[in-house]
């Protein structure tokens, strides 16, 4: 065929990949302990890193060798430093001398017990425990009053009758015993008086005279009324005087004995007050009592710890010296900074490999998938054709297609034998109702290559698939 199918790439070699990878890592590595490995100089000392020897390692999966370098660290004082080292090992010498000489006493020293017959006796509690109770309750200060003597009902009416109308009855009863027989007289005296005039019994002026008396009459029994009622509410005043006197004298009768409750109830409080404070006052002496009790106790008690620790201080002193001795004086190193610490990323070559053959491995994929598809739609001419049932003619004609995408293109051979290209479409035919899509070239450009592949049927071209497939896409 005129062009040929793509081939995979080789697969990289494990072996080569891991030697690879392991020599720049060792070389990292390498690179990485000579940038932190960083020689130091102070006042006091320095600090210097060197190459002492390598050492050969072997990987087991490779075989590769491999010199890794072995490095010694090296602290030299100053000479001022060195100096006073020197003298404190010698005061050291010293010192470890006089520890070893004092040790030897010790054995005699611990031999002998201490001696506790000097020491202040330990307090005695029962010293405490006989101060008298407090106080918790107080003398009997009396009952408070809450109840006062009978002061006497209020007086709420004035008599029987409350309004004393039997009173103005008798009152009215004897001036209308007065006023009565003066009307009567007076009556008669105005008829008489009148029939000597002439003025007949009935007439107007009869009329006119009787309401003159009658009114003058019921002004007189007016004035009795009024006169009886004035007695009346005179009679009443004087029963209201006598109720509020009453009134008043049991109110100040209720004062006297309030005023007496409440001074009782005071003093009973007086005397409570009174007791409870002599109850805080010996309270609080025996508290005090207590309080100093309990300080001579405690002082008595420091007194014997301090001599415990004074006898203990004498016995461990001997101790302690050789200690002392043997500890000596302290020379402090060179204080070197903190070098930072530098890292070379080593590099992934077993990734980039691995990397390059996964895309090496996907053009590879895609390059196949275009070199079937184009050769797929070739081959589906024959294909379609010995389905069809049109012989070995497929109408190609560009007019019948639409939707014409161009894929790629092919190599193919004319009937001289030169080298040609013929495009390949993906296109749907027109009068296809279900538009499925398909791939090959057009009845034009394969008649360009060569013209007895392509026949006109029906004003249509057609191409000779047999022709196509036989010498136009012959191998090359």
């Amino acid at each position: 065929m005129g062009k040929s199918s793509p081939s995979p790439p080789p697969a990289p070699s494990p072996v080569d990949t891991a030697r690879a990878s392991t020599s720049t890592n060792v070389a990292t590595s390498i690179a990485n302990a000579f940038l932190n490995n960083t020689n130091q100089m102070t006042p006091e000392g320095e600090l210097r890193y060197d190459v002492t020897d390598n050492y050969t390692w072997n990987d087991p999966y490779t075989g590769l060798n491999v010199q890794i370098p072995r490095f010694s660290a090296t602290q030299i004082r100053s000479p001022q430093s060195q100096a006073i080292e020197d003298q404190n090992q010698a005061a050291k010498f010293n010192l470890a001398g006089m520890a070893n000489a004092q040790s030897a006493r010790l054995s005699e020293h611990l031999g002998q017990s201490i001696d506790l017959s000097g020491a202040p006796d330990a307090a005695d509690p029962s010293r405490i425990s006989g101060v008298p109770g407090a106080a918790t309750t107080f003398g009997d200060a009396g009952q408070q009053q809450s109840t006062l003597g009978d002061a006497g009902a209020i007086t709420r009416t004035y008599g029987p009758a409350d309004d004393f109308s039997s009173d103005r009855g008798r009152v009215e009863e004897a001036l209308y015993g007065r006023l009565n027989p003066q009307l009567s007289r007076e009556r008669s005296n105005i008829e008489q008086r009148l029939q000597d005039q002439g003025i007949r019994y009935g007439s107007t002026a009869y009329k006119a005279a009787m309401d003159d008396y009658n009114r003058q009459a019921n002004d007189l029994r007016l004035g009795v009324t009024a006169q009886a009622g004035q007695e009346q509410q005179r009679m009443m005043d004087m029963a209201a005087q006598k109720a509020g006197f009453e009134n008043a004298a049991q109110q100040q009768q209720y004062q006297e004995l309030l005023q007496s409750g409440t001074f009782a109830n005071a003093a009973q409080r007086d005397t409570f007050q009174q007791q409870a404070a002599r109850g805080e006052f010996a309270n609080a002496g025996l508290a005090q009592q207590l309080a100093q009790q309990q300080t001579a106790f405690n002082a008595q008690n420091m007194a014997r710890n301090q001599y415990m620790n004074e006898q203990y201080a004498l016995r461990n002193q001997p101790i302690n010296e050789i200690s002392s001795l043997l500890s000596g004086s302290q020379i402090n190193n060179p204080n070197f900074v903190n070098t930072p610490n530098n890292q070379i990323p080593t590099t992934d070559v077993a990734g980039l490999i691995n990397t390059r053959f996964s895309q090496d491995m996907d053009i590879y994929k895609q390059e196949s998938a275009n070199y079937n598809a184009q050769m797929g739609g070739l081959f589906g001419l024959a294909g379609g054709l010995l389905k069809g049932g049109m012989g070995m003619m497929m109408m190609s004609d560009v007019r019948e297609k639409e939707n014409v995408v161009p894929l790629a293109t092919v190599f193919a051979a004319n009937p001289e034998g030169e080298a040609k290209e013929l495009p390949i479409y993906e296109y749907s035919y027109k009068k296809d109702p279900t538009s499925e899509r398909r791939v090959g070239p057009m009845a034009q450009d394969v008649e360009k290559i060569d013209k007895r592949a392509v026949r006109t049927i029906a004003g249509r071209k057609h191409i000779d698939t047999g022709a196509v497939m036989g010498s136009i896409l012959r191998a090359a």
